[in-house]
């Protein structure tokens, strides 16, 4: 679905300001920003490769559909971030499901875990993205197209939002 306006086509570097949805393949929305989000097209620091392919050429006003597969963004579900662990070895802030905790491997790499369950004695823990293993659909409304700065394509924390990457 696609409703043309006028002004520019985004191309490389060129700052683009977007809002956008992610849905499940059953249509239960997991993520929506409605503030907007800015990225420079072409840039290192850029979208994920499927979105931005689809970002290609279209202007502000457009609304762009997109299916990812869990290969072109967060990944397949990576069973060995998968930890189960006694309730006695873990300290009680993180007896709840959603809590979060850091842990360090024994090469020093700091991985993030989240309580997804608690069963009997045993706390379930997952290191994967909430997301990994999923097909999205990415609907994107493109509010603006503008050129970048050069600082904007070597620096994208001056843009201060998020991007899928």
């Amino acid at each position: 679905m696609t409703s043309h306006t006028s002004g520019e086509p985004i191309r490389s570097n060129k700052l683009v300001e977007f809002t956008y949805r992610i849905m499940d393949e059953g249509g239960q929305v997991l993520e929506q920003i409605d503030l907007p989000v800015s990225y420079v097209h072409g840039s290192e620091f850029g979208l994920w490769q499927r979105i931005e392919a689809a970002m290609e050429n279209r202007r502000a006003g457009d609304t762009v559909e997109v299916l990812v597969e869990p290969d072109d963004a967060f990944g397949d579900l990576d069973p060995d971030l998968q930890l189960t662990q006694s309730l006695s070895d873990v300290p009680e802030q993180f007896h709840h499901i959603g809590a979060e905790a850091d842990f360090e491997n024994e090469i020093g790499e700091i991985h993030r875990f989240r309580v997804t369950s608690i069963e009997g004695d045993k706390l379930i823990l997952d290191g994967n993205h909430p997301l990994a293993g999923k097909t999205l659909k990415f609907f994107l409304n493109i509010l603006k197209v503008r050129d970048a700065t050069e600082e904007e394509i070597h620096n994208p924390e001056v843009l201060d939002s998020p991007a899928l990457h």
